[in-house]
């Protein structure tokens, strides 16, 4: 068998779904584990750019099985919206299949995602504002409405005139909002019951059944380790886990049957929405990165917030996730800056660690250690291999691969599909 992991190793949009769609090409299924339509996964192909929010990254590949697991919280109007779009650009997307264990993102969770960022203010999460936060909260209060309650109506219904009785209760006393319709709710459903009954699917089964036949399956998380609920920067994190241990749990697999795990990490560092941010660089500097490397979110189109590269996240996602590769990408964005700080440490209370701390107060205090390296002015967009590059852009590599303890198998130096070094073969 032939299980492959693609996660990410910051904060998110570390170019995760440039790596699905390489590999996407050469292999038979590829699932997604965990998240919701609050990612986004952008992939270029012969200069034509792809932002997937839902689905898998590999439905470019159309012999390649894609499959929304049970980890996932899936929002069928936004899954819809995102396969008409694609089919109309001539992608089939006939090889999509969904869990029937995966929990319906709700109208009332979108609303309520939005009612609870207003209410908070100044101490907000900075959440998407898709309702997957409220819909994860629903699936572990065991109230949530999953995709094979679609396959009986009269259950669906059912659990639905329940469950929408608290939650209007709650928008409209806690938050004085305005309460759902039930039936104009139930009419909205049924219209597309129909177009996604035939991808309903037993996930556990197809998935373990392409394994055990020996096929090759890639798992693509969405977000990142700074984000997981447990490992992350608590309170401003994801919903759920989009580590390695996310994809047992999320699409039901042993871990004896992941063979290969790469985590994606970017040649700085950004992040979008609230929490601390130790190399965040609110400067010119920070504005150049911004613009060069095209950093607003996929989703949402905020900028993103900008900062050097930072080796103690990089490290921590290599000991949670056991990372048996690393894919670097952007390197292009860096060309042409003298000097390039990485930071291997920080400083907090006049004590320095090279470990990321669990509370939020130390982190704030954290001062980065860094260690320069030389830049570099060549155009590097057009190298293929490792060795084309300048010295100062390997020598940057390196240091990344030895002080994290993880090979790298790719360095991304165009946004092309193909825009890319290979240090170790993918597959």
């Amino acid at each position: 068998m032939a299980g492959y992991v693609v996660v990410g190793a910051q904060w998110g949009d570390e170019g995760k779904g440039k790596v699905v769609d390489l590999l996407g090409t050469h292999v038979n299924m590829v699932v997604r584990f965990q998240g919701g339509n609050n990612a986004g996964h952008t992939v270029v192909v012969n200069g034509k750019k792809t932002v997937l929010h839902l689905l898998p990254s590999g439905i470019l590949n159309h012999d390649a099985l894609c499959v929304i697991a049970a980890g996932v919280v899936v929002n069928p109007f936004v899954l819809f919206e995102e396969i008409d779009k694609l089919e109309a650009e001539g992608v089939h997307c006939d090889n999509v299949r969904i869990s029937d264990r995966a929990q319906l993102i709700m109208p009332y969770h979108i609303k309520l995602d939005e009612l609870k960022e207003l209410k908070a203010g100044d101490k907000k999460i900075g959440t998407t504002k898709n309702g997957i936060g409220p819909c994860y909260a629903d699936k572990y209060s065991r109230v949530g409405l999953r995709v094979c309650d679609l396959a009986d109506w009269d259950v669906f219904c059912d659990k639905l005139k329940t469950v929408l009785e608290i939650k209007n209760e709650e928008i409209t006393k806690i938050y004085d909002g305005k309460a759902f319709d039930y039936d104009s709710m139930v009419a909205d459903f049924k219209k597309i019951r129909d177009k996604m009954m035939p991808m309903i699917c037993d996930a556990v089964d197809v998935v373990n059944k392409a394994l055990d036949e020996n096929e090759i399956v890639l798992f693509e998380g969405a977000q990142a380790n700074m984000l997981d609920i447990n490992y992350g920067t608590y309170p401003y994190v994801t919903s759920s886990s989009p580590t390695a241990a996310g994809v047992c749990e999320g699409a039901a697999v042993s871990p004896s049957k992941l063979d290969r795990i790469i985590g994606v990490v970017k040649a700085y560092s950004t992040r979008v929405g609230e929490g601390p941010f130790v190399t965040e660089q609110i400067n010119e500097i920070g504005n150049s990165l911004r613009e060069t490397g095209a950093e607003y979110g996929a989703t949402t189109g905020r900028p993103r917030r900008v900062g050097w590269l930072d080796l103690p996240v990089v490290k921590q996602a290599v000991r949670i996730n056991g990372l048996t590769d690393i894919a670097i990408t952007k390197l292009d964005v860096l060309t042409g800056y003298n000097n390039l700080p990485i930071c291997v440490g920080y400083e907090i209370d006049g004590k320095q660690q090279d470990t990321v701390p669990a509370s939020l107060k130390q982190y704030a205090k954290a001062k980065p250690i860094y260690k320069e390296f030389p830049g570099w002015s060549e155009d590097i967009s057009k190298c293929t291999k490792f060795e084309e590059l300048p010295a100062a852009a390997q020598n940057y590599v390196k240091f990344i691969e030895e002080f994290v303890g993880a090979p790298v198998c790719l360095v991304s130096v165009n946004p092309e599909r193909e825009g890319n070094c290979i240090l170790r073969p993918l597959l």
